[in-house]
């Protein structure tokens, strides 16, 4: 198991991965700030991974994420605190990062690559694309579609049924009441478009 980034991120990540007794052999990065992490060592990227590697993304940024995913096309998988609530009628997709304390329900389909947070909450039937997070304390109700690559706030709440476009920034606290189109930032309470 190799572990790609080094930031906060990776030490979460890596809890995960050790919680679960997974053999993490180490963590690389482009510009490693550390020479190990919680005794695993940290390299140097190189050009050239097998692609029978096992690997799990540790970049925070949705859109480095995908672009590391589609330069590296390895064996990715998902890593689930045990802490965490997955109800065995969900799907969580390939490189998908599941912290403590998180709730994934019934029904629900959650993409490739995604980040859902420390005690977020992804109730029954959401949809959610590759590369979204979903941040700690978010919360959506049931019936939410998220589209690739958006990210979700600390504290956010979305109300049932709402569509989210792709690549969306939700600020913290927002509560989301209307659907949100492609590209936007919304912030406030309730949801209001500002860019």
């Amino acid at each position: 198991m190799i572990i790609f980034g080094a930031s906060g991120h990776a030490k979460v990540i890596l809890d995960i991965l050790l919680a679960n007794k997974r053999e993490v052999e180490k963590i690389v990065d482009d510009a490693p700030p550390v020479e190990e992490i919680f005794g695993i060592p940290v390299e140097r990227c190189v050009e050239v991974y097998p692609e029978e590697s096992e690997a799990v993304i540790a970049i925070g940024s949705n859109t480095t994420r995908k672009k590391f995913a589609l330069k590296y096309p390895l064996h990715y998988m998902s890593a689930v605190h045990p802490a965490a609530t997955v109800s065995p009628f969900s799907k969580v997709g390939d490189g998908t990062v599941v912290m403590a304390y998180a709730v994934i329900n019934p029904g629900a389909q959650i993409g490739q690559h995604c980040i859902i947070n420390t005690a977020a909450v992804v109730e029954h039937d959401c949809e959610l694309a590759d590369y979204v997070h979903i941040s700690p304390n978010a919360a959506l109700a049931g019936n939410v579609t998220v589209g690739e690559g958006t990210h979700i706030g600390i504290g956010a709440c979305v109300i049932q049924g709402i569509t989210i476009g792709q690549w969306c920034t939700i600020g913290a606290g927002a509560v989301i009441i209307h659907d949100v189109p492609d590209g936007t930032t919304v912030v406030g309470n309730p949801g209001r478009i500002v860019k």
